[in-house]
């Protein structure tokens, strides 16, 4: 599910032009990043997702296989992922954006092919880990906003989001039918072939930037790691994120044979997981609502999070009928889907905005993270205690999370700007930005002076745009 939107805006020489600014539509440029950056990702995801309902079935068929080796095959994309996906956002700083994406889209390709190519499950391991070596997300949020202006960048990124919402939808239902047909092997050289379309796109198709500064909002910066780590807010939403996708990975390898022991054919898996996410939209919807409407996210976070522990919990503790089971996917999903939303969201209001792109880094690290171990720690419990001793971890953790999003706070009501000061010479930047800083209405002020531009926080309740404008004149 993509992350909700924040309203950015550009303040210039003028209150009225400031307002026409913020809606007007995106450019030429803007409409073909958006495109090419979401199919990217979209392509991408899709092949990832394509293999989290029919690996933990189809994967039996591999030499050397235990549950605790599929486990671990189905969690090892997240390994490399975690480890990479830092260094591939300064990477891009240093030689460009598009020539980090597609290397990294060719080491996607290449492990999707080593596992294709391997009918042993450690060969499969071996290409599920060169597959997350091409952690690309850094540097395709950096190459966005190189193409956008700040005032439609989260349009942007918002259809990115969409998209890998969408492709998760569709990957649910399109992995259990294509493995029926193609197999596994077949499967993995259908990813390889989504990762070399998705090199054309951006090879031909994505515009090139005109300039390329460092972002701060979308690389990690080596500085700030401290201050972002000791955030105890950003913390709640960095383990919450940790588990969420650790009891995802760990929820599928074992969900996919508790549907074949339903007596539910592989192929008929499709079907189970569409009526599941239609109906989990329906439910996630309102809930999203009323917590954007009553900023109230930190307690809708709270109910998704039980929700997905009730689920786990009468998976460990019962057995039930294939419609029982249905009910149940649709509030589990209603629940990570809800999450799924909100947690960026949160991240990108909470965040300092000096420190934005760190927050995401570590962010999406604990993500990865979570998803390599939810695999092999599922399914080591599986081997040896079966799969309900994996529901019910899945609850436990999820428990944990409830306790710690007690202490969560809901986001203030503030909104992103940039102010533009292109003549403003370097030295000049501090002195401005204290006097900024004291405004009423303005919360943070960080200087970019190379992009001759000062990133603002405030509160459009208390700020009077008028106050800027002798800024923007400079």
């Amino acid at each position: 599910m993509p992350p909700l939107k924040i309203e950015l805006g550009i303040i210039t020489n003028q209150v009225v032009k400031s307002k026409m600014n913020n809606h007007s539509g995106m450019n030429s440029t803007e409409k073909k990043a958006a495109l090419t950056l979401s199919s990217v990702f979209a392509l991408r995801m899709l092949g990832l997702f394509m293999l989290l309902p029919v690996f933990s079935i189809a994967g039996q068929q591999l030499q050397g296989y235990t549950p605790a080796l599929i486990g671990f095959a189905i969690g090892a994309y997240g390994l490399t992922q975690a480890i990479f996906q830092i260094p591939f956002g300064w990477l891009s700083d240093r030689f460009g954006r598009k020539p980090v994406i597609l290397v990294g889209l060719l080491l996607f390709a290449i492990g999707s092919v080593v596992a294709a190519l391997s009918d042993h499950i450690y060969g499969v391991i071996v290409g599920r880990l060169l597959q997350g070596c091409g952690a690309i997300a850094s540097a395709i949020m950096a190459l966005a906003a190189d193409l956008s202006r700040d005032e439609q960048r989260t349009k942007i990124m918002a259809s990115i989001g969409m998209s890998i919402g969408a492709a998760f939808a569709l990957a649910m239902i399109l992995g259990p039918t294509l493995t029926q047909w193609l197999g596994l092997s077949g499967i993995f050289l259908g990813i390889s072939g989504l990762a070399i379309v998705a090199m054309a796109v951006i090879y031909f198709l994505t515009p090139n930037p005109q300039n390329q500064f460092v972002q701060r909002d979308a690389i990690a910066s080596r500085g700030q790691f401290v201050d972002i780590l000791k955030n105890a807010q950003l913390m709640r939403l960095n383990i919450g994120i940790f588990i969420l996708h650790f009891l995802l990975t760990s929820f599928f390898v074992v969900f996919p044979i508790r549907l074949s022991q339903l007596n539910v054919d592989l192929a008929q898996h499709s079907w189970v997981y569409l009526a599941t996410m239609v109906g989990a939209v329906i439910v996630m919807l309102p809930m999203i609502i009323f917590a954007e409407k009553n900023r109230r996210h930190a307690q809708v976070m709270l109910l998704g999070v039980c929700l997905i522990a009730l689920v786990q919990l009468f998976f460990g503790l019962f057995q039930f009928s294939l419609v029982v089971v249905a009910l149940a996917m649709v509030v589990y999903f209603a629940g990570f889907n809800l999450l799924e939303a909100l947690l960026p969201s949160m991240i990108s209001r909470i965040a300092p905005l000096s420190g934005k792109g760190t927050a995401l880094g570590v962010y999406s690290t604990s993500q990865f993270a979570g998803a390599f171990l939810g695999g092999p720690i599922a399914g080591i419990i599986m081997q040896y205690n079966g799969m309900d001793g994996v529901y019910i971890l899945g609850s436990v953790m999820a428990l944990i999370w409830a306790v710690l999003l007690l202490g969560l706070k809901n986001p203030s009501a503030v909104t992103a700007y940039t102010l533009t000061m292109p003549s403003v010479s370097a030295d000049s930047f501090p002195s401005l930005v204290e006097e900024i800083k004291a405004i009423e209405g303005v919360s943070e002020a960080v200087a970019l002076p190379e992009a001759g531009a000062v990133y603002l926080k405030v509160d459009k309740k208390t700020l009077d745009p008028r106050s800027l404008e002798k800024y923007s004149k400079q």
